[in-house]
């Protein structure tokens, strides 16, 4: 008996060091994952990151009330807000709906009430990363690939909603014509204010305003593997462009 005794004790022993070098090993190979948090694109009217992370009680009711499926709930490979919401804008941008229902639905504050409308967002500020790359700047048409583009932008949710139809509408009939989808799928009210397409060494370019309010489409619908433009996260447009 004493000797059964014993080997429980010591399975006990060991199984709990196992347990414990396992959840010290998880933490040092997430932990490179926490320093993501404070770049990521959260939704509309989201407070400043810190106080973000406390605020948020991670209901997702933000999430269930967006109709373009735009927001995501983070996790465990995300860092320190887990179960936080953010959006991925190389999957869906913010469309920038006129009544911002996710605001309207956070019970918490982190999403703070005074961001009413489109023109209240302010989510970061896009910017061409990579020039090189843009289809509009080397005159390059759009391809197929394109239209395997739209076909994924519903076949990746189960319940397409009338937005995202609407969405989808406005994105056909453009294959074999120039790209210029950063600026023609821009959402808000008064796109040119936000984005255009400037002329530039015989091709066009996209061109960043301060009525960019970051949400991330112009990202989304780029064609290029890679997209060419892309939104920083929290940064102003004076914070980028004047420093530029």
């Amino acid at each position: 008996m004493a000797k059964i005794q014993t080997d429980k004790r010591d399975f006990i022993k060991y199984s709990t060091l196992g347990i414990l070098g396992l959840a010290l090993g998880g933490g040092m190979i997430f932990s490179p994952y926490t320093l993501r948090a404070e770049d990521r694109l959260r939704p509309p009217g989201a407070v400043d990151e810190d106080k973000f992370l406390a605020l948020c009680i991670k209901c997702g009711q933000c999430l269930q009330v967006c109709p373009y499926h735009s927001i995501k709930l983070s996790d465990m490979t995300k860092g320190h807000g887990i179960g936080t919401p953010y959006i991925d804008a190389n999957v869906r941008g913010c469309y920038a709906c006129d009544a911002v229902p996710c605001v309207l639905a956070c019970p918490s504050g982190a999403l703070h009430h005074t961001c009413e409308k489109p023109e209240d967002i302010h989510m970061g500020i896009a910017i061409l990363e990579f020039p090189d790359t843009c289809l509009a700047m080397s005159n390059t048409p759009l391809s197929k690939t394109y239209a395997d583009k739209i076909n994924k932008f519903t076949n990746s949710v189960r319940n397409v909603t009338l937005q995202e139809l609407e969405v989808v509408s406005k994105m056909q009939g453009l294959e074999a014509k120039q790209c210029t989808l950063c600026a023609d799928m821009c959402p808000i009210e008064n796109p040119m204010s936000a984005i255009s397409m400037v002329a530039s060494n015989g091709a066009f370019k996209p061109e960043i305003y301060d009525g960019c309010i970051g949400c991330g489409v112009c990202q989304e619908v780029c064609p290029t593997s890679t997209p060419s433009i892309v939104v920083k996260p929290r940064m102003t447009y004076n914070q980028y462009y004047n420093k530029a």
